[in-house]
């Protein structure tokens, strides 16, 4: 038995900005996309980081960590608000495959970006990049 899922409007049409970003690199019009309550999920950190510019300020740079990044799978929630992207990259000379989970709201916009990330050295290759780039910018956040 096949089940299929189709989006909401709203959160096709931003998923299909998010991957026009994605593929030119190019996040600067992220800001619009995210509900300002939303939340980023790490895969290095059990507290989520709060608000939009939290995320935007995640998500810019981590488009600039990985290397070789490329979406391979969809999957859809049953209403149509929530999908997973599954992906692959290279930080430095590790590998690593790893899932977005995102939520929308009515209007389309963010709410929710959780990332999962295997296996473990690459999930501390990129923590490790990571934190070299925003350590500081982080603390502040997550206040």
């Amino acid at each position: 038995m096949t089940v299929s899922f189709s989006l909401q409007p709203t959160v096709a049409a931003t998923l299909e900005r998010w991957h026009q970003m994605i593929e030119s690199q190019d996040l600067s019009l992220l800001p619009a996309l995210l509900h300002p309550q939303a939340r980023f999920r790490s895969p290095m950190a059990f507290k989520p980081y709060e608000g939009a510019a939290a995320v935007n300020l995640i998500l810019n740079t981590v488009v600039t960590v990985f290397e070789d990044f490329s979406y391979h799978r969809e999957l859809a929630s049953a209403d149509g608000s929530n999908v997973v992207l599954e992906f692959s990259a290279r930080v430095g000379d590790r590998q690593l495959k790893g899932i977005d989970m995102i939520c929308f709201d009515e209007a389309g916009l963010i709410t929710d970006f959780e990332v999962m990330v295997r296996p473990m050295s690459g999930l501390q290759a990129l923590g490790e990049e990571m934190g070299k780039r925003l350590a500081s910018q982080l603390a502040v956040l997550k206040r």
